[in-house]
């Protein structure tokens, strides 16, 4: 995208476009963000990966390990936040977020279908839960029974741009859109 948008309607819509090409393109900014939850004491965010996007239902789909402190956070607190960054657009989004994690049935079942056979299937397959301490690195592979699905609903689209022409933000959400201060 070149051009600046100048409408809450030209840049929401900008807004899926981008994200429909980070699923496209793994060279996008947005294809990987910082998925922020919580215990109910503090605060914790990772990276994580877009793996599907249904702009319809604004839904986004992320894969995790079934095993991992988020699962356990979502399942207490199935609220989160994930920040995408892209410094081409100069574009900072917060996306809010209604999240839910399946660990079995056909839409686990069929996405590990098509995952298992690429590298990235390695990442659900560790005999040992994410953070666990090892004396050394471990390439001990076990089954697929510790991959999962979270389902993201996004409630809310908090958009930033940072131009030199001077910094603007809008929010995208059930109340319709509207420009906030940046």
């Amino acid at each position: 995208m070149t051009e600046r948008l100048t409408d809450l309607a030209a840049i929401e819509a900008g807004v899926w476009r981008e994200l429909e090409a980070a699923l496209r393109r793994k060279d996008h900014a947005w294809r990987s963000g910082v998925l922020a939850t919580t215990d109910g004491e503090a605060a914790d965010a990772r990276t994580v990966v877009l793996r599907e996007l249904d702009v319809a239902t604004r839904t986004l789909r992320l894969y995790t390990d079934a095993r991992s402190a988020k699962v356990a956070q979502i399942a207490a607190h199935p609220q989160g936040t994930l920040v995408l960054w892209s410094p081409a657009l100069s574009w900072q989004l917060r996306l809010k977020l209604k999240l839910e994690v399946e660990s079995s049935g056909l839409a686990v079942s069929s996405r590990w279908a098509r995952l298992k056979m690429m590298p990235a299937a390695q990442d659900y397959m560790s005999p040992w839960p994410p953070g666990s301490a090892l004396e050394q690195p471990a390439l001990e592979r076990g089954s697929r029974d510790y991959f999962a699905v979270v389902t993201a609903q996004i409630s809310a689209i908090d958009w930033l741009e940072l131009h030199a022409d001077g910094h603007r933000r809008a929010l995208f959400d059930s109340r319709g859109q509207r420009w906030l201060a940046p």
